[in-house]
């Protein structure tokens, strides 16, 4: 478990986190997202340690991280793909970690197998690609066989296979009831991974909710209704006062769901050939919660400078 109370960290005249208390629970994958700047990189260096909090407190299983007497027992992590010397083979980056914590060697070898890169540990790491260089840094962080994982855009890189194998493996550290932390900017891989949401922006929590929960509040919905006398449906359903929008051979229905518009067309005597309900995306409710956290806004680009 993963527990932070009233964190703040201020550089200079800077406030990157702002006093924020939350807690990521064993048994489910906590997805960590805001836009850049909002904190995220921050709020995950403090809680393995790498940066002091200004104020407040930031845990693991009840203690100081940098308390731990063997670090990669109790947590695994991935911050940096890149953190590797470039004239070091994966196994022999992997075994100083394991020396350096008391780790058998031969759990070296298991965790080479369990990314996929067994058939070219004694490479240097410094050919990697990025997808590669993201596996052996998942295979660091996997180690120590720990409780908690904490991961930093843990896909970048990687092809999708590998995209889907994180996911995979992600759901089952969770169900092996770890801790289980992920930041990620790929809205539709965390929508398909994350049980909870944690949301941060310009440095405070904007949620912290079950995936279920973050949708229903600002993913936005509509029944997409399709019928051969459409002006009459539409009629119909704006005379009740429902938010009626006609879009080509279709009107999109807010205020009522599908099963009710179905009923009321039903008993006017019209026909319906489509109720469908459409929610919009994760990408889309995360961007109408954190538009006002954003701290750089690109304008779109002229037709004369986008060609």
């Amino acid at each position: 478990m993963i527990r932070a109370h009233q964190l703040t960290k201020r550089f200079a005249d800077r406030t990157a986190v702002d006093g924020i208390d939350f807690v990521v629970e064993p048994g489910r994958v906590t997805g960590f997202l805001g836009p850049n700047g909002a904190g995220k990189s921050t709020t995950m260096r403090m809680i393995l340690g790498l940066d002091a909090p200004t104020s407040g407190t930031v845990s693991v299983n009840g203690h100081r991280y940098a308390a731990s007497p063997a670090p990669l027992r109790e947590i695994g992590a991935l911050l940096d793909a890149h953190a590797i010397h470039p004239g070091r083979s994966a196994r022999d980056h992997l075994r100083w970690m394991a020396a350096s914590n008391g780790i058998p060697t031969t759990r070296v070898g298991e965790v080479l197998d369990l990314v996929g890169l067994d058939s070219v540990a004694g490479q240097r790491a410094g050919r990697f690609s990025l997808g590669m260089g993201q596996r052996l840094g998942i295979a660091a962080a996997m180690l120590g066989d720990p409780p908690v994982v904490v991961l930093d855009e843990p896909v970048n890189g990687l092809d999708p296979e590998g995209i889907r194998w994180v996911r995979t493996f992600a759901r089952q550290l969770a169900d092996e009831g770890r801790t289980v932390f992920i930041s990620s900017h790929l809205m539709s891989e965390m929508a398909l991974m994350a049980d909870h949401l944690l949301v941060i922006g310009r440095g405070t929590i904007l949620a912290d909710c079950s995936m279920t929960e973050f949708m229903t509040d600002h993913a936005a919905s509509y029944v997409r209704v399709k019928a051969p006398a459409l002006g009459d449906v539409a009629h119909l359903l704006t005379g009740r006062g429902l938010d009626v929008t006609r879009v080509d051979d279709e009107i999109r229905v807010g205020g009522l769901d599908a099963a009710s518009i179905g009923d009321l067309v039903f008993s006017r005597g019209l026909a319906v050939h489509e109720l469908t309900l459409v929610r919009s995306s994760l990408e889309d409710a995360f961007m109408a919660l954190t538009a006002d956290s954003v701290e750089y806004h690109a304008t779109a680009a002229s037709e004369g400078a986008a060609r």
